[in-house]
């Protein structure tokens, strides 16, 4: 599987999640592959109600980063941090695989590339959080709109992967919307760079790694325990905190943001099991499409001709890219039905 198919199929937000490649029930409508049983095409629409489940939370969660925009971006995260470690594991727990964990923690190189990959989840964390703040969704969805080409330059860079024709034209297109932007606005559109490139080096650095996707997420959030903890107690020492057990509400909606960082990758996991690439790389643009009407009808941003033109060569070069990706999967698939 390589790199930029892999980044295809990930979510919107930065759980890089490799998807097993593998003929699926979804791969029935291929010529050559085996017939879809009711089994699964029940399998199948588990899959598919879980990823969109997914990629629809996911799409919905600036509005709950939204309602507590008065708590700073840092704090929001530090609890972000450590409710999320919590859920993780509870399941951890649950499916029996903490041994794995621990044996996580004492491999000294895989615990130093899960250090930099700790630094690039957490940048890529604040800084959306900040951008819902600070009104910038719009932005902070373009990013996640150019993260799937952004991937493809990272793999051509450090994996010495070849672009298609249509892929180096959707990667053109993309260059020229951002270039529309730096000369329309006058400014560096860093927080869809920023997004893009944390979460595009965040599968690199991923998938070089090889660690398990979950278990990965829980070291992680276990390195960041510390930090976290550290500025909590501290915030709360000099009586800014905003955790107060006194305030149910707010406590609890701190709390909550461990089930907004969790349930989705849960669901999202589920779905990968039971679907093709084609399909979740497909259905992961409806998170930043959810953020873009958001932002637009929800939270009232600007959008500037400067902004149309610029969204306007990405969701083109998208449509090549998905385009492509899609031509280049069916004739893998129906090569690899023909060998069997």
């Amino acid at each position: 599987m390589t790199f930029r198919r892999l980044c295809a199929a990930l979510p919107a937000l930065s759980l890089a999640l490799p998807v097993p490649r593998k003929l699926t029930p979804m791969d029935a409508s291929t010529p050559g592959a085996p017939a879809m049983t009711a089994a699964s095409r029940r399998e199948t629409m588990i899959g598919l109600a879980a990823a969109l489940g997914a990629f629809i939370a996911w799409g919905f969660a600036p509005i709950y980063f939204k309602a507590i925009a008065f708590i700073p971006a840092l704090e929001i995260l530090a609890h972000r941090v450590i409710w999320t470690l919590v859920m993780l594991v509870v399941i951890v727990l649950a499916l029996g695989r903490i041994r794995e964990v621990a044996l996580t923690l004492l491999s000294p190189r895989r615990l130093g590339v899960l250090c930099v990959t700790t630094l690039l989840v957490s940048t890529n964390w604040l800084v959306f959080i900040w951008a819902i703040q600070n009104d910038r969704l719009l932005e902070g969805s373009l990013g996640y709109y150019i993260n799937p080409l952004v991937n493809v330059v990272l793999g051509v860079v450090f994996l010495s992967e070849r672009l298609s024709r249509w892929q180096g034209v959707a990667v053109a297109l993309a260059a020229a919307g951002v270039a529309a932007m730096v000369i329309g606005i006058g400014t560096v559109p860093w927080v869809a760079l920023t997004l893009a490139l944390s979460f595009g080096f965040y599968a690199l650095v991923r998938k070089k790694a090889k660690v398990d996707p979950l278990i990965g997420l829980v070291v992680e959030t276990l390195l960041l325990l510390p930090l976290a903890l550290a500025y909590l107690i501290w915030l709360g020492n000099q009586g800014t905190g905003a955790f107060d057990p006194a305030d149910w509400s707010l406590s609890a909606l701190l709390v909550c943001s461990g089930l907004v960082t969790g349930t989705p990758l849960v669901l999202f996991m589920h779905g990968a099991q039971r679907l093709t690439l084609s399909t979740i790389g497909l259905m992961q643009y409806l998170a930043p499409s959810i953020h873009f009407l958001l932002a637009l009808l929800i939270f009232g941003e600007e959008f500037t001709r400067t902004h149309l033109v610029t969204f306007g060569f990405i969701w083109i070069g998208l449509a090549l890219y998905s385009w492509d990706a899609m031509n280049r999967y069916r004739r893998e698939t129906a090569d690899a039905a023909a060998g069997a």
